[in-house]
């Protein structure tokens, strides 16, 4: 089984953003930005779209997409993803892309499978980019992540990290074995991960193996 699903989280409930999803940018809702990138990906098998709302569940009925409906009551996409690939048994590895990511490339997606069937010993695959304003090293507002030598993630934070390894801005996606995914899922948020409201540093925190691409795809 090799199979791969890209699954794209969205909710309408953003506190920042109600209804970013169905954002019209350059013609087209910012969701259906992403799902056209991602459908270009030649080693999905599959994508879909994860939502709880009619809204978002309709548009993208609209445009052809496959779209699972799922509980209200997640707090994550994560959480959102996980019940979603549980009925998926098909699938081996689960690729996690946001759904705010309307530049994504699908070269981009293709890598990160492509490790993944390569790899086995790896839990995750994720990417970062190097910065293209030195000044969004120290914003609040950009993720960042630390890659070494051998292209282990080190560490992710919203704050400048001080670090051997590359400092790149983090993108957003990420590729799971389904056995590590579900792994991840049952594991509780950690207090670095409360402290940033970031996910990722749940699997800093537990010594999760995860490997970081340098990408050139950077938007």
């Amino acid at each position: 089984m090799t199979k791969a699903v890209g699954i794209i989280p969205a909710r309408w409930a953003s506190s920042r953003f109600p209804g970013k999803p169905l954002h019209v940018i350059a013609g087209k809702p910012l969701l259906r930005h992403v799902w056209e990138r991602c459908r270009r990906a030649k080693n999905l098998d599959s994508v879909i779209i994860a939502t709880d709302d009619m809204r978002i569940a309709n548009a993208a009925f609209d445009w052809g997409a496959e779209v699972a409906l799922t509980s209200p009551k997640h707090q994550s996409g994560t959480d959102r993803i996980a019940e979603v690939a549980k009925k998926a048994k098909q699938f081996a590895y689960i690729v996690n892309i946001q759904g705010d990511e309307p530049l994504i490339d699908p070269r981009l997606i293709d890598k990160i499978v492509q490790k993944l069937r390569r790899d086995r010993k790896i839990d995750i695959v994720t990417a970062g980019h190097p910065f293209s304003n030195p000044a969004d090293i120290s914003s609040p507002h950009q993720v960042k992540v630390a890659i070494d030598h051998s292209g282990r993630a080190l560490d992710f934070s919203r704050k400048p990290i001080t670090t051997s390894g590359k400092v790149l801005r983090h993108q957003g996606i990420y590729g799971f074995p389904r056995a590590a995914f579900f792994k991840i899922v049952k594991m509780k948020p950690t207090p670095l991960e409360r402290a940033e409201t970031l996910e990722e540093l749940r699997t800093v925190e537990n010594g999760v193996k995860v490997h970081g691409f340098v990408s050139k795809f950077a938007y």
